[in-house]
């Protein structure tokens, strides 16, 4: 019996030693650097892409909103197909709004590609 306290006491001491030291602090993962969002395309919108609303407005006829906000203005467009949206700011104070980017969907409000929806404004 006195081996058995004599062994079990020996273990304590043992594993009393195990939690002792300094305290482990967690290593922080690096943060990664801030990254500039993906460029958003634009191929097959060159017809739209920098025009002015009297531009648009000869290609496409009367757009069916015309919103002006203080800095920018946006044009919306139906085709039968699908509606576009096309928003107008000024590069620079004193110039004249251009198409900085363009929207489109469905009739139904799902998807479209743009460039999808541009063409069909050519063959109405």
């Amino acid at each position: 019996m006195r081996i058995a306290r004599w062994a079990c006491g020996a273990m304590l001491a043992l594993l009393a030693g195990c939690g002792g030291g300094a305290p482990v602090r967690p290593v922080a993962a690096p943060v990664p650097p801030p990254s500039r969002p993906a460029p958003i395309p634009t191929a097959g919108l060159e017809r739209v892409m920098g025009q002015t609303a009297k531009s648009l407005t000869s290609m496409f006829g009367r757009p069916d909103q015309d919103v002006r906000e203080a800095n920018g203005r946006k044009l919306q467009f139906g085709s039968g197909v699908c509606v576009l949206d096309a928003y107008l700011y000024a590069r620079r104070n004193g110039q004249e709004p251009v198409v900085t980017y363009v929207d489109a969907r469905q009739l139904d409000g799902s998807d479209v590609d743009r460039a999808s929806c541009v063409a069909s404004f050519a063959r109405r």
